[in-house]
Protein backbone atom coordinates (compact mmCIF):
# COMPACT_ATOMS: atom_id res chain seq x y z
CA UNK A 1 0.00 0.00 0.00
CA UNK A 2 1.10 3.41 -0.81
CA UNK A 3 1.89 5.86 1.89
CA UNK A 4 -1.03 8.70 1.62
CA UNK A 5 1.74 11.86 1.51
CA UNK A 6 2.43 10.61 -2.60
CA UNK A 7 -0.77 9.88 -3.81
CA UNK A 8 -2.45 13.29 -5.39
CA UNK A 9 -5.03 14.53 -3.52
CA UNK A 10 -8.44 14.92 -5.95
CA UNK A 11 -11.67 16.09 -5.24
CA UNK A 12 -14.41 12.86 -4.72
CA UNK A 13 -16.22 13.86 -8.01
CA UNK A 14 -13.00 14.43 -9.86
CA UNK A 15 -14.13 15.73 -14.14
CA UNK A 16 -12.14 14.79 -16.38
CA UNK A 17 -11.09 16.29 -19.64
CA UNK A 18 -10.62 14.20 -22.41
CA UNK A 19 -8.21 15.43 -25.26
CA UNK A 20 -8.45 13.11 -28.32
CA UNK A 21 -6.05 13.54 -30.29
CA UNK A 22 -5.92 12.26 -34.36
CA UNK A 23 -2.86 9.86 -35.14
CA UNK A 24 0.43 11.19 -36.05
CA UNK A 25 2.61 9.32 -38.48
CA UNK A 26 2.95 7.78 -41.70
CA UNK A 27 -0.19 8.29 -44.32
CA UNK A 28 -1.87 10.57 -41.86
CA UNK A 29 -2.33 13.87 -40.45
CA UNK A 30 1.51 15.27 -40.23
CA UNK A 31 1.65 17.67 -37.22
CA UNK A 32 4.93 18.55 -36.89
CA UNK A 33 7.47 18.74 -33.31
CA UNK A 34 6.46 22.35 -33.13
CA UNK A 35 2.74 21.65 -33.34
CA UNK A 36 2.94 18.92 -30.87
CA UNK A 37 4.50 21.14 -28.59
CA UNK A 38 2.41 23.88 -28.81
CA UNK A 39 -0.55 21.29 -28.04
CA UNK A 40 1.15 20.35 -24.88
CA UNK A 41 1.83 23.46 -23.76
CA UNK A 42 -2.11 24.68 -24.30
CA UNK A 43 -2.89 21.62 -22.48
CA UNK A 44 -0.26 21.87 -19.49
CA UNK A 45 -1.64 25.57 -19.20
CA UNK A 46 -5.04 24.90 -19.10
CA UNK A 47 -4.62 22.08 -16.18
CA UNK A 48 -2.85 24.95 -14.46
CA UNK A 49 -5.75 27.22 -14.76
CA UNK A 50 -8.69 23.83 -13.96
CA UNK A 51 -6.88 23.35 -10.80
CA UNK A 52 -7.76 20.50 -8.81
CA UNK A 53 -11.64 20.41 -10.35
CA UNK A 54 -11.15 18.91 -13.70
CA UNK A 55 -8.31 16.90 -14.61
CA UNK A 56 -7.07 16.83 -17.99
CA UNK A 57 -5.76 13.75 -19.72
CA UNK A 58 -4.67 13.55 -23.41
CA UNK A 59 -5.33 10.30 -25.29
CA UNK A 60 -3.84 9.97 -29.05
CA UNK A 61 -5.54 7.46 -31.59
CA UNK A 62 -2.66 6.16 -32.25
CA UNK A 63 -1.98 4.51 -28.56
CA UNK A 64 -5.29 4.47 -27.65
CA UNK A 65 -7.80 3.83 -30.70
CA UNK A 66 -10.77 1.39 -28.56
CA UNK A 67 -10.80 5.15 -26.52
CA UNK A 68 -10.91 7.29 -28.98
CA UNK A 69 -13.30 5.20 -31.31
CA UNK A 70 -15.71 4.50 -28.07
CA UNK A 71 -16.12 8.25 -28.00
CA UNK A 72 -16.90 8.72 -31.72
CA UNK A 73 -13.35 9.12 -32.83
CA UNK A 74 -14.59 10.79 -36.07
CA UNK A 75 -13.41 13.99 -35.77
CA UNK A 76 -10.48 14.56 -33.49
CA UNK A 77 -8.93 16.49 -32.31
CA UNK A 78 -12.42 16.72 -29.69
CA UNK A 79 -12.54 17.97 -26.01
CA UNK A 80 -14.76 15.75 -24.21
CA UNK A 81 -15.48 16.71 -20.07
CA UNK A 82 -16.87 13.68 -18.00
CA UNK A 83 -17.95 13.21 -14.55
CA UNK A 84 -18.98 9.96 -13.06
CA UNK A 85 -18.48 8.62 -16.12
CA UNK A 86 -21.34 10.62 -17.57
CA UNK A 87 -20.51 12.81 -21.02
CA UNK A 88 -21.27 16.78 -19.74
CA UNK A 89 -20.14 18.78 -22.20
CA UNK A 90 -18.17 18.38 -25.70
CA UNK A 91 -16.19 20.33 -28.61
CA UNK A 92 -14.51 19.00 -31.70
CA UNK A 93 -11.24 20.59 -32.47
CA UNK A 94 -8.56 22.32 -29.79
CA UNK A 95 -10.27 25.02 -27.96
CA UNK A 96 -8.40 28.42 -28.00
CA UNK A 97 -7.38 31.25 -25.41
CA UNK A 98 -7.79 31.25 -21.57
CA UNK A 99 -11.96 31.28 -21.96
CA UNK A 100 -11.78 27.83 -22.15
CA UNK A 101 -10.91 27.24 -18.45
CA UNK A 102 -14.15 29.53 -17.48
CA UNK A 103 -16.35 27.82 -20.04
CA UNK A 104 -15.18 24.38 -18.84
CA UNK A 105 -15.80 25.42 -15.23
CA UNK A 106 -19.29 26.57 -15.69
CA UNK A 107 -19.90 23.31 -17.73
CA UNK A 108 -18.70 21.59 -14.66
CA UNK A 109 -21.10 23.84 -12.18
CA UNK A 110 -24.14 23.46 -14.45
CA UNK A 111 -24.04 19.61 -13.70
CA UNK A 112 -23.57 19.97 -10.25
CA UNK A 113 -26.85 19.69 -8.01
CA UNK A 114 -27.22 22.14 -5.62
CA UNK A 115 -27.76 21.13 -1.96
CA UNK A 116 -31.19 21.55 -0.49
CA UNK A 117 -31.47 23.20 3.36
CA UNK A 118 -32.22 19.81 4.80
CA UNK A 119 -29.38 18.22 3.75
Amino acid sequence: MFPTAILPVLPAHAAMLLVLLPTVGAGTRQESPLDRTATNLLLQDLQVQLGTAIRVLKVDEGTHPAVVHAFGGKGVPAFVLLRDGAELWRQQGLPEGKPMAALLLSKLEEATPVATAGE
